[in-house]
């Protein structure tokens, strides 16, 4: 009984590992390419002076500064976004905004998008499989406590049939 158990559980363990692997991937691949699809690049000015600390800096690093920018439907919109931290009043940015005018960050990579995807998916095959190979886990050890409760009934019965106890 144990040899199928362990059977049934490794074959369980790799198909179902690999199946929610694939799954979780292809969902995370979907959700991903539907953020991309949403998601688009308008050009906004910067129209305050950027926050920073007390000195300006003059590398290429992000701060927050007010934006503004036009839909294509003309309605004009005015929020806080990262921008340069070389960035002037006046300065032309290109911000991402989701299909309702809202600011987003941009879109993922098409290549981290997959690098993730693949990660998801190891990790819930990986899951998957432990959470089968870990009820087999714990069936087998409930077998053999119940041998062990056996074996100890069998003892007592053999012990008290010679008539002495022993322990």
């Amino acid at each position: 009984m144990e040899a199928w158990i362990l059977l049934v559980a490794w074959v369980l363990a790799v198909s179902g590992g690999l199946v929610a692997g694939l799954l979780t991937a292809g969902a995370m691949q979907q959700s991903a390419d539907r953020v991309r699809a949403q998601s688009r690049p308008v050009a906004a000015v910067l129209t305050q002076e950027a926050t920073h600390g007390a000195a300006r800096p003059t590398s290429s690093s992000l701060v927050w500064g007010t934006v503004r920018w036009t839909e294509p439907d003309g309605s004009a919109h005015t929020d806080r976004a990262r921008v340069p931290a070389t960035a002037r009043p006046g300065t032309s940015v290109t911000v991402w905004t989701n299909g309702h005018g809202a600011l987003t960050s941009p879109p993922a990579s098409a290549a981290d998008t997959a690098f993730q995807s693949v990660l998801g998916g190891l990790w819930a095959g990986t899951a998957a499989a432990g959470l089968v190979v870990g009820g087999s886990k714990l069936v087998r050890a409930r077998l053999d406590h119940r041998r062990f409760e056996q074996w100890a009934d069998e003892w007592a019965r053999v012990d008290t049939r010679w008539g002495r106890k022993t322990g």
